[in-house]
C-alpha cells in the first residue's frame, strides 16, 4: 500500500460521486424533460451505452498513451459532458442531455479502470486488498453524491442543472490528484509481444465466469437502482427520502472494500461472490413485501453489499485470466461486457418501473441473479474437475 494507491482511492471516490449523482438526478432530469413517460431513464442509459461504445477507444488510449495520460483524457471529457448536461437542463433539451451523457461514458469508460490499475500499484500478493481498497473509495461518492444533489437541487432555476455544475468541479479536482500518481508502465518486451489473441482468452471458463458474474452483477444492480428514484417518487415519498435510500445503498456498495479484499484472500473469490448473490436474493425479496421508505433502504443495502462482493470477486478472477501484455484488450472486452448489460438494463428499468411497476422490475431481476449463482456453480465444479 503507498501514496499513489490512496490517491487512486481518492479519485476512485470522485469518480463515484459522478456516478451517484447522475444516477439520482438524470432519470428524474429525463422524466420532467421526456416527450414520453417510458424515455424517462434515457439519459441513464446514455451513459453506460456511451462507455460501452468508448471501451475500444479507451483501450487503444490506454496502449498507446499509458494509464495516466488516459485517465487525464477520461477525466477532461467528463468536465466537459458536465457542462453540456447543464446547459441542456437549462435550455429543457431532453436529446441533448441525452447526448452530453453519452459523451460522458468515454470517462465512465476510462474509471472503471481504476480498479486494475489498483493491483498494478501493489505487490502481486497484495492484489486483492488493492483492488478492494480502491472500490472502497466509493465510499466518498455514497455520502457526497446523493447530499451534492440534494444541496444543489434548487441552486439555479431549472432544478438539478446546479448539480451538473458541482460535479464539473469535482472533475477538477480529481484531475489535481491524478497529476500526482505514477503508474507502472508494462516493460516494453512484453508490450510488444502481444499475448494471445482476444478470442483465445474470452473462451477460457475463468473469464467466461469473471466476465458474466461481473457484468450480470452490475446490470441488476443498475437496473433496481436506477429505477429507485422514480419508483420512490411514484409512491409519493420526498426526494430526501431517495437521496437517503441511494446513500445507504453506495455505503453498501463501497464500504465492505476495506475488508472484501481479506475475505478474498482467505476463502477465494467463488465464495465471496457467491455470497454477493444471495444478497442480491435477499434484495428482491425485501422488495416484494412493500413500498415504504425502509424496505427501499433495506433492499437497496443489500443489493450494495451484494454487488460489491460479486465485482471484486469478479475483478479478481479476471485477473488471472490474462498476461500483463494482454491487459488493455482483456479489460476492455470486461469492461464492454459490463457496458453492455448497463444499457440494456437501463433501457428495461426505465420500461418497467413506469410502465410495470417497482414489484413486476424486481421479479424481473430473479433469473440474472439465479443464471450468476449457476455459472459460479459451473466454474467450481471446472476446477474441482481439473484440480490434481
Amino acid at each position: 500500500m503507498n501514496r499513489h494507491l490512496w490517491l487512486l482511492t481518492l479519485c476512485q471516490g470522485l469518480f463515484l460521486t459522478n456516478n451517484v449523482t447522475f444516477i439520482a438526478i438524470n432519470g428524474l432530469v429525463g422524466l420532467a424533460l421526456a416527450p414520453l413517460g417510458w424515455m424517462a431513464t434515457l439519459p441513464v442509459m446514455g451513459y453506460v451505452v456511451g462507455g460501452a461504445l468508448s471501451t475500444a477507444l479507451v483501450a487503444r488510449t490506454q496502449a498507446r498513451f499509458g494509464r495516466k495520460a488516459s485517465f487525464q483524457l477520461g477525466l477532461v471529457v467528463a468536465l466537459l459532458s458536465a457542462l453540456l448536461c447543464a446547459y441542456a437542463a437549462l435550455t429543457r433539451q431532453f436529446w441533448l442531455l441525452c447526448f452530453a451523457t453519452v459523451v460522458a461514458g468515454y470517462y465512465n469508460a476510462n474509471a472503471q479502470l481504476y480498479r486494475f490499475a489498483a493491483a498494478e500499484l501493489s505487490a502481486p500478493a497484495w492484489r486483492e486488498k488493492a483492488v478492494s481498497l480502491v472500490m472502497a473509495g466509493g465510499l466518498i461518492g455514497a455520502v457526497a453524491g446523493p447530499n451534492l444533489a440534494s444541496a444543489t437541487r434548487n441552486v439555479l432555476a431549472v432544478p438539478f442543472a446546479g448539480a451538473y455544475i458541482a460535479l464539473a468541479g469535482v472533475t477538477l479536482l480529481a484531475m489535481g490528484l491524478m497529476a500526482f500518481i505514477h503508474f507502472p508502465p508494462v516493460p516494453p518486451a512484453q508490450k510488444n509481444q502481444g499475448g494471445r489473441p482476444l478470442a483465445e482468452i474470452v473462451r477460457q471458463p475463468v473469464f467466461i465466469v469473471a466476465a458474466a458474474a461481473g457484468a450480470l452483477g452490475y446490470g441488476v444492480m443498475n437496473l433496481l437502482m436506477a429505477a429507485t428514484p422514480i419508483a420512490m417518487q411514484q409512491c409519493s415519498l420526498p426526494f430526501s427520502d431517495a437521496a437517503l435510500v441511494l446513500e445507504w445503498h453506495v455505503i453498501g456498495m463501497f464500504a465492505p472494500g476495506f475488508f472484501t479484499g481479506h475475505l478474498i484472500k482467505r476463502f477465494g473469490a467463488l465464495p465471496v461472490m457467491g455470497v454477493g448473490v444471495v444478497l442480491n436474493g435477499v434484495c428482491i425479496a425485501v422488495a416484494l413485501t412493500g413500498v415504504d421508505l425502509m424496505q427501499f433502504l433495506v433492499a437497496l443495502f443489500a443489493l450494495g453489499v451484494g454487488w460489491n462482493f460479486l465485482f471484486t470477486g469478479s475483478t479478481t478472477l479476471a485477473l488471472s485470466a490474462y498476461r500483463p501484455e494482454e491487459r488493455d484488450k482483456a479489460q476492455g472486452a470486461l469492461n464492454f461486457g459490463v457496458f453492455a448489460t448497463l444499457a440494456l438494463s437501463s433501457l428495461s428499468s426505465g420500461v418497467l418501473v413506469t410502465t410495470q411497476g417497482w414489484t413486476w422490475l424486481n421479479l424481473g431481476s430473479i433469473a440474472p441473479v439465479l443464471l450468476t449463482g449457476a455459472l459460479l456453480v459451473w466454474l467450481a465444479r471446472q476446477r474441482r474437475a481439473t484440480s490434481p
